[in-house]
Order: C-alpha cells, then structure tokens, then sequence
C-alpha cells in the first residue's frame, strides 16, 4: 500500500506549468513554417508573375512541358501566346505554363 501512495504523491507533485511552453513551442513551429515554406513560395510566385508579364513578342522560351519556341504573338485579354517551334510549327499556350525566358540565340545552338 506504501507504493501506492507514494506513487499518488509523486503525480500530483507534477509542476502544472506546461501551459505557456506549449505557446512558445506554437510559437515557435510558425515562425519556422514562415521561414522555410511560406516565405520562399511567396517570391517564387512573385518571380513568375514577373516573368509573365515581361515577355514579349520575339522572346525565346522554355515551356513546363519542355518545348523551346520564339513567342510569335500575345495575347493580353486572355493570357495565351503563340510559340513558334520551327519555321511552320506553332502551339498556343497559357503564360503561365512558360518556365523560363532563354536568352536570345538559345534556339539556333540547340
């Protein structure tokens, strides 16, 4: 019987103040989600919108689905350009799907 109470008096001996560490670590799990995940999204997104919106007609891009192709037209009320492949191919594309602006002469080393 003497365990048995001393186990009792041992639990409720237990310091109760786990209340305001569980605010810090809270605390501190948003400011490392900020940090390492929101943060970086954040200008990745920026960045591409960027690019959408700087690129023009005769600019050389890269595609998400890997097509390289000379922007041929834009179109500003509805987000498509025109990507000429070759000389006679051509593909109409959302902007969004560009990944990347190649420098000029990209296509004729490749």
């Amino acid at each position: 019987m003497s365990l048995i109470s001393q186990a009792h008096a041992a639990a409720e001996g237990a310091p109760q103040g786990g209340g305001m560490q569980l605010f810090i670590m809270l605390g501190l799990f948003a400011v490392i989600f900020y940090f390492m995940i929101y943060r970086p999204q954040a200008k990745r997104v920026k960045d591409h919108k960027n690019l959408m919106s700087s690129m023009g007609k005769g600019d050389e891009v890269l595609t998400n689905g890997g097509l390289v192709g000379k922007i041929t037209k834009v179109s500003e009320e509805n987000d498509y350009i025109v990507i000429a492949l070759n000389d006679t191919t051509e593909v109409t594309i959302k902007k969004d799907f560009v990944s990347a602006v190649l420098p000029k002469g990209t296509m004729k080393s490749l």
